[in-house]
């Protein structure tokens, strides 16, 4: 028996889980301390009413004969399929049903995609990323570059000719920057990949919080990237499904290479590996698309935005640089006095018991940022600000 020693290429301890830890040890020796939590991207309100009327529902058809439902499509259920093309028509997006393909996050299938495509291709991946798109390519072997993300170019990298690579990450609104490229500058983005053959991986976790009609909700919005270009969502901060667990993924049929259909792969791969979200979570997904559902789910959303304008706010007050805030629940600041990350982040925490996660972790150029999300509460929010203020301020 022999194991993959790929993973000795990546870091022992998931990013995440490091900040989660030196918080539980902090709050362990400081029990009298209430710590407030603004580093991991988790949402904090409920499901949505319509969502969770359609659950119930979904429950009592599998109390029923005639209503039971097994195992179900590969794809997920038409029914959901349908509502979800419908939402990219809403933003002038034109889907076949047999592109759309349900799953159980983003997450997930942006590692999942992986089997479709050869270990030998190159991949690039901006720097800082989402740790994600690293660590799965570096299990299976294959070589990863990286664009340039920085404080000069607002860490929006741009295409560089010179640079050959076979697959490309994008993740816009960004994770974790909250900076999110033009319309225009994707563009620039989708005729490198079409003009070298490349193939763009397109996260777009984060769609909902744009608001700026120059951005784009979907790459697909961009004139040639159906034929380039496989994207990624999720229900997770749409509609607040982080432990729902449901997202979907889009394979043009036009993208191919070799004689294969990226498309038809995907639903090889998916037969083979996957049995399907379960009926009861498509249903309460499908939901999230009806007009009541869309109502209460920007309710919320508009909710977490009050919370990330809060923290921008707070950064133009005391001066400090960042990205994000606006389109994004994410803030990415650029440290004060020039600290390292994890310094700043155990300066937070040690003096005013506020967790964040350090932009180290994040890759080389994360190094001397912070990012602060805004998916907490209201009130944590507030009060979070308001230390970070005084503090900052003294």
């Amino acid at each position: 028996m022999k194991l993959n020693k790929n993973f000795k290429n990546i870091e022992e301890n998931y990013l995440f889980a490091e900040v989660a830890k030196r918080a539980a040890a902090y709050s362990s020796a400081h029990p009298e301390k209430r710590v407030l939590k603004l580093g991991i991207g988790d949402v904090t309100l409920p499901l949505a009413p319509a969502v969770i009327s359609a659950l119930h529902s979904a429950v009592d058809d599998m109390s029923k004969q005639e209503s039971f439902k097994g195992y179900g499509p590969y794809e997920g259920y038409d029914f959901l399929r349908e509502s979800i093309r419908a939402y990219y028509m809403s933003h002038g997006v034109n889907l076949s049903l047999d592109e759309i393909f349900v799953s159980d996050g983003a997450k997930s299938d942006l590692g999942n995609i992986l089997d479709i495509f050869s270990v030998d291709n190159t991949v690039l991946v901006p720097d800082p990323v989402y740790p994600v798109y690293v660590d799965t390519n570096a299990m299976a072997g294959r070589k990863v570059i990286y664009a340039a993300a920085n404080e000069g170019n607002g860490f929006l990298p741009m295409p560089d000719k010179s640079i050959k690579a076979d697959v490309i990450y994008i993740c816009s609104p960004n994770n974790p920057t909250g900076a999110a490229y033009t319309k225009a500058q994707l563009k620039e983005w989708v005729d490198y990949a079409n003009a070298t053959g490349a193939v763009i991986l397109y996260d777009a976790a984060y769609e909902c919080f744009i608001t700026d009609e120059s951005l784009a909700r979907s790459v697909y919005q961009i004139e040639g990237a159906e034929n380039c270009a496989i994207e990624f969502c999720s229900f997770s901060k749409t509609a607040g499904f982080t432990g729902t667990r449901c997202g979907y993924t889009v394979v043009p049929k036009s993208i191919k290479a070799d004689g294969l259909s990226a498309n038809a792969m995907w639903f090889r791969r998916q037969a083979t590996k996957f049995n399907g979200v379960p009926y009861i979570v498509q249903k309460g997904a499908a939901a999230v698309f009806t007009a009541q559902g869309r109502k209460e789910i920007n309710e919320n959303l508009n909710y977490y935005r009050r919370n990330a304008k809060l923290i921008a706010e707070c950064m133009d007050r005391l001066g400090i640089w960042y990205t994000g805030g606006k389109n994004s629940p994410y803030i990415w600041l650029k440290c004060p006095d020039g600290l390292k990350s994890w310094d700043f982040f155990d300066t937070l925490l040690e003096n005013i018991q506020v967790v964040g996660t350090p932009g180290a972790g994040f890759g080389k150029n994360g190094e001397g940022f912070f990012r602060l999300t805004a998916f907490g509460s209201e009130q944590v929010t507030k009060e979070a600000v308001e230390r970070f203020e005084k503090f900052l301020s003294e």
